[in-house]
C-alpha cells in the first residue's frame, strides 16, 4: 500500500497545532490560578489580626473600700442660759466627765436682784389678793340683805379676779427667775470628754446659742461609740443593708482593724453625687479611736453581685458611650459596657460582658461591628 505524499506535512501541522493549543491553555490556566491566588491573598491580608483576652472574675469586687470620717456618737456645745460672770470651772480639755457632774459656776448678781424684786412684788400681790378677797366676801354678804347694790358687788368680785391673775403672773415671774438662777451651775448633760473650754474665771457670760452672740462655755463629745458616715456609690448600694458588718482600718493603726455595724442608711440616692449616705457605728470603749479621724470602711458585697476585669486599653470611648469589642463568629462586635472601679491597668466591668467573651485588646479606632477579624493567639483562660 502506497502512502500519500501529502500525509506527512498534514500530520506535522496537526501536531504543531495541538502543541500550540496545549501551550495556550496551560498559559491561560496558570494565569487564572495566579489571579485566584492573588485575590485570596489580598482578601486574607484585608482581615485584621487582633489579640484577645477573656474577662477575669473580679475577686476584689466582693469588698468595697470607701473613705469615711469618725464622729462622736453625741456631740454638743455647752452654753449658759443666764447672764453673769464665771466664778469657777472644774474641768479642762481631755477630761472625762460623767452625766450630772458640775462643770462651772456662774455668778448672776443681776438675776439675783431681779428675783428678790419679783418675790417682793409677789408678796405685795398676795396681800392685795387677801384684801380683795375680804372685800368681795363682805359685799356678797351685804348683797343678801340688799344693803348694797348688785353693781357694787360685781365690781368687788371682779377686783378679786384681777388680783388673782396678778398673783399668778407674779408667781410665774418668780419661777422664771428661779430657773435662770438655777442655770448658775453648768452640769454635764451626758457621759463624755471635754473637747473644748472657752471660759476662764471672771469672764462675762451672756445667755445664748450658736445663732446669737452667746459664748460657748464647753464642747463635749461622747466617744464610747463613734459614728462613721460613708457615701456609698449607687452601684454598691446593695451592700449597704442595715445590720451588715463593716471593718474599719486606719493608717495610725497598721495591721489592726476595728469592727462596726451598719445601722442605717438614708434610703435615698443623693442626686448630686449619686451616692447613698450610710451610718456605721463602732464601739470604742477604750477611746482608741478619736472623733474626726480619717478611716477606710470595708463593706462586703452581696454574693449575687458579679463583676469582671479587663485591660484598660480594651475600651473604646465613642459618642455612643463606653464600648468594648468582642470576637463572635469571626467578626468584631461592639458592645456597650459600664465600668465600676478603675484599677489603673485594668478596670472593673459591671455590665456588658460575659466571662466567655473574647475581648479585643487595643482595638483600632476605626473598628466597627461586623468587621472580619482573625485572632492572633488563643485567649487566656479566665482565672477561677
Amino acid at each position: 500500500m502506497r502512502r500519500s505524499p501529502h500525509l506527512g506535512p498534514l500530520l506535522l501541522l496537526t501536531v504543531v497545532a495541538a502543541a500550540l493549543g496545549l501551550g495556550i491553555y496551560s498559559g491561560v490556566r496558570a494565569r487564572s490560578v495566579a489571579d485566584g491566588t492573588l485575590k485570596n491573598a489580598t482578601a486574607e491580608a484585608a482581615i485584621a489580626v487582633v489579640n484577645v483576652v477573656s474577662p477575669k472574675p473580679n475577686a476584689a469586687a466582693q469588698e468595697v473600700l470607701l473613705p469615711g470620717t469618725t464622729q462622736a456618737f453625741t456631740d454638743a456645745p455647752i452654753f449658759a442660759r443666764t447672764n453673769g460672770y464665771v466664778k469657777a470651772w472644774y474641768f479642762d480639755i481631755g477630761a472625762h466627765v460623767k452625766q450630772g457632774q458640775l462643770l462651772a459656776v456662774i455668778e448672776t448678781p443681776e438675776v439675783d436682784q431681779q428675783l428678790q424684786q419679783a418675790r417682793a412684788n409677789l408678796e405685795t400681790a398676795q396681800a392685795n389678793l387677801r384684801q380683795a378677797q375680804i372685800t368681795a366676801d363682805r359685799w356678797q354678804a351685804l348683797l343678801e340683805s340688799d344693803s348694797v347694790s348688785k353693781q357694787e358687788t360685781d365690781v368687788a368680785v371682779s377686783a378679786l379676779s384681777a388680783m388673782k391673775a396678778t398673783v399668778n403672773s407674779n408667781v410665774a415671774n418668780v419661777r422664771q427667775l428661779e430657773q435662770l438662777q438655777g442655770f448658775q451651775k453648768i452640769f454635764a448633760p451626758f457621759d463624755g470628754v471635754i473637747t473644748a473650754r472657752n471660759v476662764d474665771i471672771g469672764v462675762l457670760i451672756n445667755a445664748g446659742s450658736l445663732t446669737t452672740s452667746g459664748r460657748e462655755l464647753f464642747h463635749m463629745a461622747a466617744i464610747h461609740k463613734l459614728r462613721v458616715f460613708v457615701a456609698v456609690p449607687e452601684i454598691y448600694s446593695r451592700a449597704a443593708r442595715p445590720g451588715a458588718s463593716a471593718t474599719l482600718t486606719l493608717d495610725e493603726f497598721p495591721g489592726r482593724s476595728f469592727h462596726g455595724t451598719l445601722v442605717r442608711n438614708a434610703n435615698a440616692i443623693d442626686l448630686a453625687s449619686r451616692t447613698l449616705n450610710v451610718e456605721v457605728d463602732v464601739d470604742n470603749p477604750g477611746g482608741e479611736l478619736l472623733p474626726g479621724a480619717y478611716v477606710f470602711v470595708h463593706l462586703t458585697m452581696p454574693t449575687q453581685v458579679q463583676t469582671l476585669t479587663v485591660p484598660a486599653n480594651a475600651l473604646l470611648f465613642r459618642a455612643e458611650g463606653l464600648q468594648a469589642a468582642v470576637v463572635r463568629d469571626g467578626q468584631a462586635q461592639l458592645v456597650p459596657v459600664k465600668i465600676g472601679r478603675d484599677y489603673g491597668i485594668t478596670v472593673e466591668i459591671v455590665t456588658g460582658l460575659q466571662p466567655t467573651d473574647q475581648v479585643i485588646v487595643a482595638p483600632s479606632d476605626s473598628l466597627i461591628s461586623g468587621t472580619r477579624v482573625r485572632i492572633a493567639r488563643a485567649p487566656a483562660a479566665p482565672s477561677p
